[in-house]
């Protein structure tokens, strides 16, 4: 069955039960009022700080949208673009373009002009749906867009070239389209993150999308009653994943646009959030705020958080010491997964392992893994090898690239490219990126261990460790260093603090400076080999 048909479902069951709420801090009033008390403020200025859908309307404006691609010759097979910053259309909207049998082709809102204009012509799309903060970047492009046969636009302020998407589908029938779609159909094609080079298109069948949402419901439990705090951008598998577990059990959601330990902890308080997903640095700059004494978790409701999960890189088990010690009653879980397995969820910790912090966890709901060597064989246990995956969740290919299909696809097995070791009890550990191992002297050095290691250090607010080249050695570790606010450190106490690793493994050059991290919180390591290495950003993504 498509996942168009758990929205049906709730439309019918529950139409006037609230299902999306936005939260646009940078719009609240300068008064201090609660969320609560201004939205009751009939304001214009109160509808955009927050809005809400019910599950019927959310489901109509989704019917609306597929019957105006209808009107606008997009047929089942087509590709429709997505640029949009988390707001209260963007889920209608891709499920709109479900509803037709199109795919749906979320961009990141980071991309360039020439990224974005590089994406569309990979994607074949032919139209693109775009909001206010990318119109500069549009018009740059515009006249280089000649398979984009329409553009909606979602805001005030409508370019010319452009139709405004909420006038126009105000005049679409609610019908729900007459449209048969296969589990084998192609969904959704997504972006590779851009950490190792220009992004790869990622075509996922519409199984994925439903192998996400029962994987992720499977592994959090979502009722009715649970309220998800989701602040990562939708255009990402990870957080569109995670709310699926929402759709499929009919609960509420909260999209709150904007990150700060005060507007999490609010969004919290007021909506009553039960599930929160964090970033390390999120979780990190909360736990910062707390130990400051500029938040005092008094002023907020937060009894009714029960679980807070993070995913999308490897998690210190400091960080999550901390956060229990702050938060004991809390579910702590973290999930593993990429975008070419549909993002979360592939290997899963589990609550009940949190004596395993530290582990990624052991093959989610409805998936497999394995530990392979160069050839292919499955490695010894505690031996690092390559972790592979299989499961419903796996991409078909990445569109119009055999060749970089057939370096990760093997049969029904993705390789993943992360280095990992299992344990006697079968948890699987993350050793780092196969591509980031660095070979200093004839030893592998693995930069997750460094910087896990470095992150204990209670003045160091994030690090990245990375190969520089070396005339006798091949290659060193050097560490960037991020030092929390208000504090100074120096290189002698970092050195001091290493002298509990082993030799080979003690960083043998130290650099301060900020740790650049993307939208969904991968450290961005070829940007720091451009920087720090010489030679273009092409260059740095391939000396690995």
């Amino acid at each position: 069955m498509p996942i168009t048909d758990y929205l049906e479902r709730n439309s019918r069951l529950y139409p006037n039960d609230v299902c999306l709420v936005e939260i646009n801090p940078s719009k609240q009033p300068e008064r201090h009022v609660t969320w609560r008390e201004f939205n009751l403020i009939e304001t214009a200025e109160s509808d955009k700080y927050r809005r809400e859908m019910t599950w019927r309307e959310f489901d109509l404006k989704a019917n609306r949208f597929a019957n105006l691609l209808f009107t606008r010759g997009i047929k089942k097979g087509d590709k429709v673009a997505i640029l949009l910053m988390n707001c209260l259309e963007w889920l209608p909207i891709y499920f709109g373009i479900l509803k037709t049998g199109a795919l749906a082709v979320p961009m990141n809102y980071r991309f360039s002009a020439d990224e974005i204009k590089y994406c569309l012509d990979l994607s074949d799309s032919k139209m693109l749906v775009f909001g206010p903060e990318f119109t500069e970047r549009i018009d740059q492009i515009m006249p280089e867009l000649g398979a984009i046969k329409d553009f909606f636009f979602v805001g005030e302020n409508t370019p010319s070239y452009a139709d405004n998407y909420s006038e126009m589908i105000t005049y679409c029938s609610t019908s729900v389209p007459p449209v048969e779609i296969k589990d084998e159909d192609d969904g959704a094609i997504y972006f590779s993150s851009g950490t190792t080079g220009f992004p790869k298109a990622i075509l996922h069948a519409h199984k994925a999308l439903m192998c996400a949402a029962r994987t992720e419901q499977h592994h959090h439990s979502q009722t009715r009653d649970d309220v998800f705090l989701c602040i990562p951008p939708l255009y990402h598998t990870g957080a569109k994943m995670h709310w699926f577990g929402s759709l499929v059990s009919g609960s509420k959601a909260v999209l709150l646009r904007g990150v700060s330990p005060e507007w999490i902890l609010q969004a919290v308080s007021e909506e009553k959030a039960t599930i929160v997903w964090l970033l390390v640095p999120w979780a990190q700059d909360i736990l910062d705020a707390i130990d400051r004494g500029d938040i005092k978790l008094a002023d907020y409701r937060t009894d009714q958080w029960r679980l807070m999960h993070i995913g999308a890189q490897p998690v210190p088990p400091s960080l999550v010491e901390r956060w229990k010690k702050v938060f004991p009653k809390h579910q702590y879980d973290t999930n593993y997964g990429l975008s070419e397995s549909i993002g979360p969820g592939c290997v899963h910790l589990g609550v009940e392992n949190i004596h395993k912090v530290g582990a990624i966890g052991i093959p989610g709901y409805m998936w497999e893994a394995k530990i392979i060597d160069e050839n292919g064989n499955e490695v010894k246990q505690g031996e690092v090898g390559e972790l592979a995956v299989k499961g419903d969740g796996v991409m078909k290919c990445y569109y119009k690239n055999p060749e970089a299909t057939d370096e990760i696809l093997h049969g029904e097995w993705l390789s993943t490219g992360d280095m990992a070791k299992q344990d006697e009890d079968g948890f699987i550990y993350l050793v780092d990126r196969k591509k980031d191992v660095i070979i200093s002297g004839g030893e592998n050095l693995y930069p997750v261990q460094i910087e896990d290691f470095l992150r204990a250090y209670d003045k160091i607010k994030d690090v990245a460790v990375i190969g520089l080249p070396h005339d006798r050695l091949g290659e060193i570790a050097a560490a960037i260093i991020e030092i929390k606010p208000d504090m100074e450190c120096t290189e002698e106490e970092i050195n001091e603090f290493c002298m509990d690793l082993p030799r080979y493994k003690r960083p043998k050059k130290i650099i301060f400076a900020k740790v650049p991290r993307n939208a969904t919180g991968k450290i961005e390591k070829p940007l720091l080999r451009q920087i720090y290495c010489g030679g273009s950003l092409v260059e740095a993504q391939t000396t690995k």
